[in-house]
């Protein structure tokens, strides 16, 4: 018989431990009828400026038509000048036409819910308090401000301060006062579903509800339930970079993208979308939060990977194979030639061989043209003049200040070699000719041979794809990025130390990285956060402890496989983790099978299947498949959606799931120190409910 056991509790029969399943919705509160009035007047005026809002549309529609119509009906009459000036014509009509567009979007996306909080505050100067209702975006009628954007400096004392003695920073200075009054509500579909009013912690309840719902295919914003520590960090306008280490489920993804809402919000002059691009793990996680911005009024970001940028930079120059799985790689040598170019160490050991170069690749001599003349050692100076530049580059340059000191001395006009000619001839003087034979020159040189390896011709294994371009960077130069000027790395701990020093090259620019050094996925790795910081040494750190995402109990089972002495729970209770022991493979199927059956059966959305490796995720989601509708997240995924999901650990990073199930949680499966971080990051994606399955000896890296 199957025994099943709640983490902490007493053995069950299976079938016993699955009764209602379907979660209870709070008791809600009534609203104010003063609130209801209010939202009522909200509503009537948002659907006036909804109306004025289409009308603008249709009529910049009409004119965009009428003015094309007569371009096209004359386009033999018009001379080239009218023309032009037509075409800039159609260019402003089709921007005011956009611009009407996104203002009618927005006052749309207000009528479902205009407002989620209001705030009395009276200056120091006032007699009377004034009322302050806070959106998703601000809205204005009849020249009155009605809602206050939530990023707006009124709005973070909603999210800064209690009742009593608060202020905030204004472009003018800091504005003093006192906090009368908060009342939080939550409005969908235009109607209000509670409202709720408190002198401390206000958004507590809030938060518990908002917990206690589903997850979903798309990650949702939070500027509802922002807490006091998150708005600190969304609202850092400082720091050049920022780190952040945040606990699993501390929601620090969410809280990067807010922050990137508030700087276009605050720098809407100077930064847009198209200036900002994140670094995420893979296609699945980058469609998972690709809906945040867009919910706040912010147009997408690019999302982009380590390997994309590889592969734009590298392009014609050599190939490389992609990343492989540590856990189903079993090549000791591999494992050993990635580890060593993980560490900071490592790039130590670059830029020694890196300073030496001028001296161990390029020997000038003397370059003649009849009776002019640069010497050798005039040559190495120039070199080393332009030590900031790429080898190539320095060449270029140095040919230029030859065929300008030639032309100097030309007093009597002679013939002179043209530049090219002369880059020519110093690029015979280099050892080496390209970038891969300087890097083999540096395995050569540091009597480390053994660990560079090409697994074929002009292909590089990937951990010596960022190295390389490491070298080439030195050598020819990287394309830098000209456009973007904030950079969001997510996963801060699955890089290496050359891969942050690359990126630093190719984006000079503010940079906010996140993630959590307890959840390493590859045992090959070997720095840390401290190495992050002296890469980084004038970043800002945050660390977030607090966890929003799973149950008291999720998290207190979570801390016996891996305890993060700082991780803390949000208050949110629920079942105690169920350890299902098996008698065998088939019947640890039937359990599966069972909990499937239940979720089918509940109000939960999103189920987790997660397995150790994406082989072993593919061999069940081939059983499931043949019985359920499930879907199988693998390193060629796009989208998450919602249902049954049968993933990996590596592809589940990042998501979340109202139930989680962990099959094989045995010891010959997780044993390793590198496994309890596996194990950590596998439980750590459940919501609400978390399912241990497993055949023999359970794990014994669940702790007592």
């Amino acid at each position: 018989m199957t025994n099943v056991q709640q983490a902490g509790g007493p053995a069950m029969h299976a079938s016993s431990r699955i009764n209602d399943r379907k979660k209870k919705e709070p008791d809600e509160t009534p609203a104010f009828p003063d609130e209801i009035a209010h939202l009522d007047d909200i509503k009537s005026k948002l659907d006036v400026a909804i109306k004025q809002a289409n009308n603008s549309v249709e009529q910049i529609d009409r004119e965009y038509m009428d003015f094309k119509r007569y371009t096209v009906q004359y386009r033999g009459e018009i001379d080239p000048h009218e023309m032009f000036q037509n075409e800039l014509a159609l260019k402003r009509i089709d921007s005011r036409g956009a611009f009407a567009v996104e203002i009618r979007d927005k006052l749309a996306k207000l009528l479902d819910s205009p407002y989620f909080a209001r705030i009395d505050f009276r200056e120091a100067s006032w007699e009377t308090p004034s009322a302050f209702y806070i959106g998703r975006f601000a809205f204005s009628h009849d020249g009155k401000l009605l809602i206050s954007d939530w990023r707006s400096p009124v709005a973070s004392m909603f999210y800064d301060c209690e009742i009593g003695p608060a202020g905030y920073d204004a472009p003018a200075g800091r504005i003093g006062g006192e906090l009368i009054r908060k009342r939080q509500f939550k409005i969908k579909h235009g109607e209000m579903v509670y409202a709720l009013e408190s002198s401390v912690n206000i958004q507590d309840d809030i938060l518990q509800r908002e917990l206690c719902r589903n997850s979903d295919e798309k990650m949702k914003s939070i500027i509802a339930t922002i807490q006091k520590e998150q708005n600190l960090i969304i609202r850092n306008e400082k720091a050049g970079t920022l780190l952040i280490q945040g606990v699993a489920g501390s929601g620090k993804t969410s809280i990067a993208l807010h922050r990137i809402a508030y700087l276009l919000y605050r720098f809407k002059d100077r930064l847009s979308a198209k200036n900002v691009a994140i670094l995420s793990p893979n296609q699945v996680f980058g469609d998972y939060i690709s809906n945040v911005l867009p919910e706040l009024g912010e147009e997408p970001i690019y999302g982009i990977s380590f390997a994309d940028i590889a592969g734009i930079q590298l392009e014609g120059i050599i190939h490389f194979e992609p990343d492989q799985d540590p856990f189903e790689t079993d090549d000791p040598k591999w494992a050993e030639r990635v580890c060593f170019k993980s560490t900071l160490d490592f790039i130590k050991l670059m830029d020694e061989y890196l300073a030496r170069m001028p001296e161990t690749i390029f020997a000038p001599s003397d370059y003649t043209f009849g009776r002019f003349s640069a010497p050798s050692n005039w040559i190495h100076g120039r070199f080393a003049a332009y030590h900031r530049h790429p080898v190539k580059r320095r060449l270029k340059m140095i040919a230029d200040d030859i065929h300008e000191r030639f032309a100097t001395d030309n007093f009597m006009e002679e013939p002179l070699p043209k530049a090219k000619a002369i880059l020519k001839s110093l690029t015979a003087m280099l050892k080496v000719k390209n970038t891969l034979a300087l890097y083999k020159d540096f395995y050569k040189q540091m009597n480390i041979a053994e660990k560079f390896v090409m697994p074929a011709k002009k292909t590089l294994e990937w951990s010596d794809v960022y190295p390389f371009m490491y070298f080439h960077a030195a050598f020819e130069g990287l394309q830098e990025s000209q456009i973007i000027r904030h950079l969001i790395i997510d996963e801060m701990q699955d890089y290496t130390p050359v891969q942050y020093a690359v990126i630093n090259i190719l984006f000079k620019c503010q940079k906010t990285i996140l993630g959590d050094f307890g959840q390493f996925i590859n045992p090959n790795h070997l720095h840390t956060l401290g190495n992050l910081r002296e890469l980084y040494e004038s970043a800002e750190l945050v660390e977030l402890n607090k966890s929003y995402r799973s149950t008291c109990e999720i998290i207190t089972f979570a801390k016996r496989i891996q305890n993060v002495a700082s991780l803390e729970a949000a208050l949110r209770h629920g079942d105690a983790p169920d350890l299902i022991n098996c008698r065998n493979e088939q019947e640890e199927l039937s359990q599966i099978k069972e909990i499937i059956d239940a979720f089918r059966d509940s109000e939960n959305v999103t189920l987790g299947i997660i397995l150790k490796t994406n082989r072993l995720a593919k061999a069940l989601y081939d059983v499931l498949s043949q019985n359920y509708e499930v879907h199988l997240i693998s390193p060629g995924s796009t989208a998450f959606v919602n249902g049954i999901s049968v993933t990996s650990i590596q592809m589940s990073k990042g998501l979340e799931f109202d139930e989680v199930i962990i099959p094989a949680a045995n010891h010959e499966t997780y044993s390793s120190e590198y496994d309890r971080s596996l194990l950590y990051i596998a439980c750590t994606r459940a919501l609400h409910r978390l399912s241990l399955t497993y055949t023999g000896e359970l794990t014994r890296l669940i702790g007592a």
